[in-house]
């Protein structure tokens, strides 16, 4: 009985759920401009069992205020499973390249270490992008503010790379799997499909937030946070589920 019980609250596969469908308990907001915990305008908000990313207390302009929704505690060996969909429209004054651009951030600095005008963590992200009425656009695509990833046995220093996925147009779901082993593999999949791997993130020495960060003892990033983005264009997030591995 007792095993079944806890099966239930897992799940059969280990997964376990880390947003309640109820409210932002164990997230931490951290928008540029604001200090660690203040959510501005509230941005990351709680509606129908879903995160939403919304701007209606923006004043219609985005300013710059690229945001994150951190998850409470740093993580090494694991696989983060979500869904995520665009709606609406981005803020004018947004950047052209934040047009249905978000992501979730992987071994990321702890919010409270960031700078109040930093954009972005130190991290590696998995880019969710949607796609126009033609032509291709990947998601799930590899970006590194402030590292580098070892891609192909070689160092790859290249900001944004894409992933071999589908284009999803519209409003629809999406679903991704992303499997992270500490200081070591990493995969991206798209609705059960891999899209790209790369290993090794490490902190980018030429980079000026990551240098205030960076161990004496080398550039690997073993373990970190996991963080939702806001960068201008509403998106809804749900079903967000985490497995810890062994190492």
């Amino acid at each position: 009985m007792i095993a079944l019980a806890l099966a239930v609250v897992l799940g059969h596969d280990g997964f376990v759920p880390i947003f309640n469908g109820k409210d932002l308990n164990g997230w931490i907001p951290k928008i540029k401009g604001f200090k660690a915990g203040e959510n501005f305008a509230n941005t990351f908000r709680v509606k129908d069992g879903m995160i939403q990313v919304r701007y209606d207390g923006y004043g219609g302009k985005f300013g710059d205020r690229f945001g994150h929704l951190f998850y409470k505690d740093e993580i090494s060996h694991y696989i983060l499973r979500l869904d995520y969909r665009f709606v609406g429209d981005q803020l004018s004054d947004g950047q052209g390249w934040a047009w249905r651009n978000s992501g979730v951030m992987l071994h990321g600095q702890r919010p409270e270490t960031m700078g109040v005008d930093q954009g972005f963590p130190v991290s590696a992200e998995a880019q969710f992008l949607g796609g126009p009425a033609e032509g291709k656009r990947s998601t799930a695509n590899l970006c590194t503010p402030g590292t580098n990833v070892m891609m192909n046995g070689k160092l790859w220093t290249q900001h944004c790379t894409d992933s071999s996925s589908d284009t999803f147009r519209g409003d629809q779901w999406v679903s991704v799997e992303i499997e992270v082993h500490g200081g070591g593999l990493v995969v991206h999949r798209v609705n059960g499909k891999e899209v790209i791997r790369y290993d090794s993130i490490q902190f980018d020495p030429n980079d000026a937030d990551a240098k205030a960060l960076m161990p004496k003892d080398g550039l690997l990033i073993s373990r970190g946070t996991i963080s939702l983005q806001s960068e201008s264009h509403p998106i809804d997030f749900r079903n967000i589920r985490l497995k810890i591995l062994k190492k």
